[in-house]
């Protein structure tokens, strides 16, 4: 153990252990977090699960929720399919994979009934982690779409031929979606079973999340029953602040049953990562932020298994 020496009045000197300063607190704690991680029993529940991961109000590291805990769900085993459906292209970038105007991209899937298998690329992060990259072509298939024979449903439909005829199964499916109510997102909603949203831990943090939920119960009417939210994260949460403790508390109260005990740190590795074209787990495994995800694409799994031996959906 380790001592400073500090001078007081008079004679003699007082010891400060470092094992008491908050920074060696906080590394003990991730090192310890890392070591259960590396011991961890994951089980896979043997189905395929779709998520969508939305949140209409944005800033909320939506596409970085996305992407990293795709990135952590294949990290322990399990196959994760990313669809970037975000004109953007934020997702397909952190995953390594071309998305130039030229690549086939889920715009030929919705508009052109392109196979989801032709445009499907394997990112260089994983073996276990594949993409199905958006273009800027995407940024016009609202209007067009609204011309289109089932236009709501073309994703579920796409996604369900690819699924039967993978020769391997995946075990998550993880649609990025825009930060708005169009009909990119409703083909999201449509295609998947459950909803993912990320909620940051700073002011405003609910807002729009109301919208969002009227928008999942107006799927569930009309397109979707199966759709459930399952999966809230806190993200960017800094424990220094009482702001961010009340914003987890509030959110815990009002949705107790679906948020994770995992929060997300703010993390300048996360940040970081995106411009390196990758995700954090790729980027620095074993920061803060890393552990966080991985942390949470256990819980993600562990749950869904949970609910599958309680029969539910």
């Amino acid at each position: 153990m380790f001592h400073v020496k500090q001078p007081e009045d008079g004679a003699g000197t007082a010891s400060l252990s470092l094992d008491d300063a908050p920074l060696a607190r906080e590394l003990a704690n991730l090192t310890a977090r890392r070591r259960a991680l590396d011991v961890v029993d994951v089980r896979l529940s043997g189905e395929t699960r779709v998520l969508t991961v939305s949140n209409q109000k944005g800033g909320v590291g939506k596409t970085t929720t996305a992407v990293n805990v795709a990135a952590a769900l294949a990290a322990v085993g399990a196959r994760v399919l990313v669809i970037d459906l975000d004109p953007q292209g934020n997702a397909s970038t952190a995953l390594g994979v071309p998305h130039t105007a030229e690549v086939p991209s889920v715009y030929d899937v919705l508009i052109d009934d392109f196979p989801l298998a032709d445009i499907v690329q394997q990112s260089p992060e994983s073996p276990n982690l594949f993409c199905a990259p958006s273009t800027i072509h995407l940024a016009g298939a609202e209007i067009e779409l609204v011309s289109q024979v089932a236009r709501e449903h073309r994703l579920k439909t796409a996604l369900e031929d690819y699924l039967r005829d993978l020769p391997q199964r995946l075990d998550f499916v993880i649609i990025d979606c825009p930060p708005s109510l169009g009909l990119l997102t409703i083909n999201a909603f449509t295609a998947a079973d459950e909803v993912m949203i990320p909620i940051q831990c700073e002011y405003y943090a609910l807002e729009g999340l109301s919208q969002l939920l009227g928008s999942v119960r107006m799927i569930q009417k009309h397109l979707n029953p199966q759709l459930h939210v399952s999966t809230i994260l806190l993200t960017m949460y800094d424990g220094r602040t009482r702001l961010a403790q009340q914003v987890a508390e509030e959110v815990r109260s009002h949705f107790s049953e679906q948020v994770l005990r995992t929060v997300i740190p703010r993390s300048v590795r996360v940040s970081e990562a995106p411009s390196f074209g990758q995700t954090v787990i790729a980027y620095d495994g074993h920061s803060a932020g890393a552990v966080a995800y991985k942390e949470a694409a256990v819980e993600i799994i562990q749950r869904g298994t949970t609910r599958k031996e309680e029969g539910k959906p």
